[in-house]
């Protein structure tokens, strides 16, 4: 071959490389995953998990990025950056837009759920689709509820075997009007605040304490700031994964349909793992300094009965009918269950 027509021939080829590399790398759809939890919690390894099976089932052509400890920032700023499509994807939480998507402030109506298995059957039924499908509204689309926990209180005070011991303890809640008004409604002063600020606040005490999930507690080394934990379970809050409307209409359909069947089968992954580490971690609690006890019965009735008026006042809130229909699927749940 001649010199020159050797040299052309070389040229030619290292631009078809090129073209094609280019071609493969348009064809690769890569997203941003965020979420608030640290890298040991269940939800975070689940998280990667979710990724590294989706790059599978998609022959590699989705990459999903992974963000934990609200690297992205705060969930209310991660919700925003995913409904605005400048993030592709989160998990965690969707109480910072229950203000704007009132019926999903029923999670925060107290001791709605009796048991882990209740709430999974009520959000993996036509109910909790029905919810995920209306974030459809805000620019959202909603995969699966991916997992919840029941939450208990902690406090630097004292430990609280009463709610006569709740007043004026300064507490943390999530950042809903429905949260807020129960907590208050139990004596306490509460205090909406993004996830990301409690720890701080706590270790200068400019909080008393803040109710969570005692796996969630131990993750995020809570007891560094915080002495006493009292068993009330009185929320379970569920959370999420959803994705930004943007980022799922590039997706082909069969991407699409992929995606949505690893996130299904990332849900039961994420609730076997959380349901596990929340079956010991309480003794780990314990063994970092924590002293624990359960709220007695007689008191938690006590209150149920506080909190009752606020729930009635926000069964119009959230819509009765909504109310009423999300009810009478925990019924059928608990019943199921029995």
């Amino acid at each position: 071959m001649h010199r020159t027509t050797r040299r052309l021939f070389t040229a030619a080829l290292a631009t078809l490389a090129l073209a094609s590399a280019g071609v493969g790398a348009q064809d690769t759809k890569r997203a941003r995953l965020g979420h608030s939890f640290a890298d040991s919690h269940p939800r975070a390894v689940a998280m990667k998990q979710f990724a590294a099976d989706v790059a599978k089932a998609t022959g590699g052509k989705v990459q999903i990025d992974v963000y934990g400890s609200a690297q992205l920032g705060a969930e209310d700023k991660m919700l925003i950056a995913t409904q605005s499509g400048t993030q592709d994807l989160y998990m965690g939480a969707l109480a910072p837009i229950s203000a704007r998507r009132k019926e999903l402030q029923i999670f925060d109506f107290p001791f709605i759920f009796g048991s882990d298995a209740e709430a999974a059957a009520v959000l993996d039924g036509p109910v909790g689709r029905k919810m995920l499908d209306g974030l459809g509204e805000m620019n959202m689309q909603g995969l699966v509820w991916a997992g919840g926990a029941f939450r208990n209180m902690s406090n630097s005070k004292r430990p609280l075997t009463s709610m006569a011991e709740m007043k004026g303890l300064k507490v943390r809640v999530m950042q809903s009007p429905m949260a807020l008004a129960s907590f208050n409604a139990m004596g306490m002063n509460a205090v909406p605040m993004a996830f990301s600020e409690v720890y701080p606040a706590l270790e200068i005490k400019a909080l008393d304490g803040y109710e969570h999930p005692v796996v969630d507690m131990f993750a995020n080394k809570m007891f560094e700031v915080q002495k006493y934990l009292t068993i009330t379970n009185h929320v379970y809050t569920p959370v999420a994964l959803v994705a930004s409307k943007r980022w799922w209409s590039s997706l082909t359909p069969e991407q699409q349909q992929a995606v949505q069947k690893v996130a299904e089968d990332t849900r039961r992954l994420q609730r076997n793992l959380e349901l596990k580490d929340a079956a010991d971690v309480v003794g780990q609690l314990k063994a970092k300094g924590m002293a624990v006890n359960e709220m007695p019965a007689a008191e938690l009735d006590k209150i149920r009965a506080a909190v009752q008026p606020v729930i009635d006042k926000n069964m119009e809130t959230v819509g009765a009918d909504f109310a009423r229909s999300f009810y009478a699927e925990v019924a059928k749940a608990r019943a199921a269950t029995r």
